[in-house]
């Protein structure tokens, strides 16, 4: 595993904050050699800055066109998501959330203090019944770009739409224990679900039409299977599967699950679609080629967004309340270390993507009828929100942002940001030409030297391109696949886990290597699936810290800090011997000579 850093030439596209806009000057573009100190991060030095018109250009990856606070997925749509819109409560250079937002909270970081401001505060309160309840404020002078007030109505719209039992966006706020949640979201689910698990057979056209039923049905058997035949066919290719006809042999390799043997393309397109709830747009994840959008009827495919009542409906969330125009209490059944991060969502215009006349709190009405998000849906090409920047147009893969006068932190000193798709080769040459103000290459020592053969000198300062390094959050892993390494066809048994230990004590043994041949010191390895930004993130100092897979079979110490490489290596492989043995196989003379029952003597890597 490993903890990459991004080339940031100039600085981070991906993660601009307020500050590193708003602290950027407006001097000229091209040849000419300028520099500006972000207020609120660190310094961010630019051999190019905005250009005469007060025009800066972002490169980024590639646009979904998913230009919605709720339903944004790629990370370009995102970038536009966090430019136009503000969140509810926001974070430090920590992570640390900040709870006074409107008053602002100075707090320290690397010897320099820093003040943060948000829209909102927030008082936690843990109570004797053991629920936590989350008194939030808003500042009253909050404006949305259009100039219309920013209430607690947004806020409550905005929360229903992610709470809807139909969302299926990125938020994972309906994963949370608000009080009446469960009650809420249980008392409807989707027709998808609803015909898919009522059965082809099915002849209780109570919840739906005969017509619809027929129209699902039809869907599976045509597009539905094609959609699983790709899948196949892709494992066929790379050797995963043994012919156009095992769909059993397929599900295990594409990890669905276990399928009988004889079982058809269909019988894997209802595990994937069993995997997924019957959601088709998170079915996505797994296309082989086609996209299932393409496959399935428009009509059908909105099925999965389709509410359906069962049961006693439960008209609203209990743990919600609004208390006055610009305050509400959320409350939780218990306490949740996600819940206060959740409550960095958005906070979306309830007058432009609900339905003001739905909205009856009193009533339980939120801008839209539940189950039914259609009219949220429809605005995903064009944002509105309350953000630094105002969405002005998607034209010939660039994305126009204007400056947001109204905005509460103070209007951007930047007029004018471009967010221009971008191909990875372009990224850094693009820099240099100065079509481009700032950009995010993936970086490598390849990329170092390009960038010092550009400015003819070794380092992050240089006359063309000035380059930062940031902590990416995110890593890299390499994962093994309990469904097909095991021993006798069972994933948890003890000689299934050893079996995997001793793939994966020699190749963490070579982790270093790989790293260092191809990331120099900009990355380093780490131990636990967690990214080194992550506040959460363990610790070398920590008590029980370990080394991943550095133990043999009878738990002692593989390695001592004094080893070599070599040693490491050496080192590596007896104990993965050990495990070998204990998982079954025969080892003789420092050799695996023949594999258990229900077992093999190679794998494939893919």
């Amino acid at each position: 595993m490993k903890n990459t850093k991004q080339a940031i030439a100039l600085a981070s596209a991906a993660a601009l904050s307020v500050g590193m806009l708003a602290g950027c000057g407006g001097a000229a573009s091209s040849a000419a050699t300028a520099s500006s100190e972000s207020n609120s991060t660190a310094t961010a030095e630019a051999s190019t800055t905005a250009a005469s018109d007060g025009t800066l250009v972002l490169a980024e990856t590639g646009f979904e066109s998913k230009f919605s606070p709720f339903f944004a997925a790629s990370a370009a749509d995102q970038d536009v998501i966090d430019l136009t819109q503000i969140a509810l409560l926001g974070a430090d250079r920590k992570g640390e959330m900040v709870l006074n937002g409107i008053e602002g909270e100075t707090r320290e970081y690397n010897g320099t203090d820093y003040t943060y401001h948000g829209p909102a505060d927030c008082v936690v309160t843990e109570n004797a019944d053991g629920t936590v309840t989350y008194d939030i404020k808003l500042r009253e002078d909050l404006k949305f770009s259009d100039g219309e007030p920013v209430t607690i109505d947004d806020v409550i719209f905005s929360m229903y739409v992610f709470l809807d039992p139909t969302y299926d966006g990125s938020v994972t706020m309906y994963s949370t224990p608000i009080v009446g949640l469960d009650e809420y979201r249980s008392s409807m689910t989707t027709l998808s679900k609803l015909i898919a698990e009522a059965g082809e057979d099915n002849t209780d056209n109570t919840k739906f039409t005969a017509e619809q039923q027929k129209a699902f049905w039809d869907a599976v058997n045509d597009g539905g299977v094609k959609f699983a035949q790709e899948i196949i066919d892709k494992c066929v290719e790379s050797g995963a599967a043994a012919d156009a006809n095992d769909a059993a042999g397929a599900a295990a390799a594409w990890n669905l699950g276990e399928l009988p043997a004889g079982a058809t393309a269909k019988d894997m397109f209802e595990l994937i679609g069993a995997n997924y709830d019957w959601n088709f747009s998170a079915m996505e994840a797994e296309t082989a080629g086609t996209a299932l959008s393409d496959l399935i009827p428009e009509d059908v495919y909105a099925y999965s967004t389709t509410g359906v009542n069962v049961g006693d409906a439960v008209a609203s969330v209990a743990g919600i309340v609004k208390t006055g125009d610009y305050s509400m209490t959320l409350t939780t059944t218990e306490l949740s270390t996600t819940m206060i991060y959740q409550l960095q969502m958005p906070i979306a215009p309830l007058h432009y993507y609900g339905d003001e006349s739905l909205y009856d709190y009193d009533n339980n009405s939120f801008g839209f009828a539940k189950g039914d998000l259609s009219s949220v849906r429809a605005k995903t090409s064009a944002p509105m929100g309350a953000g630094m920047f105002t969405f002005s147009k998607y034209s010939d893969g660039v994305v126009y942002l204007d400056a947001n006068p109204s905005y509460y932190d103070g209007a951007p000193k930047v007029a004018h940001v471009n967010m221009k798709e971008t191909q990875e080769a372009d990224k850094i040459t693009g820099v240099q030409a100065g079509t481009i103000d700032i950009s995010d290459p993936s970086y490598s020592l390849e990329v170092a030297d390009q960038i010092a053969d550009i400015n003819g000198v070794e380092g992050e300062d240089g006359p063309v391109i000035t380059t930062r390094l940031k902590d990416y959050r995110g890593y890299g892993y390499i994962a093994l696949s309990a469904k097909n390494v095991n021993v006798g066809g069972d994933p948890s048994s003890q000689a299934s886990k050893d079996l995997r230990k001793a793939i994966m004590t020699v190749i963490a043994a070579y982790r270093d290597e790989g790293i260092d041949s191809y990331y120099g010191d900009t990355a380093t390895v780490i131990n636990y699936p967690i990214s080194n930004t992550s506040w959460a993130a363990p610790s070398v100092t920590d008590d029980g810290y370990q080394i991943a897979y550095s133990t043999d079979v009878d738990g002692n110490e593989i390695y001592t800090s004094d080893m070599k490489s070599e040693d490491k290596y050496a080192a590596a492989l007896q104990a993965a011997l050990g495990y070998f043995e204990a998982a079954g196989y025969t080892v003789a003379n420092g050799q695996v000579t023949a594999a258990p029952a229900g077992a093999k003597m190679e794998y494939q890597i893919n």
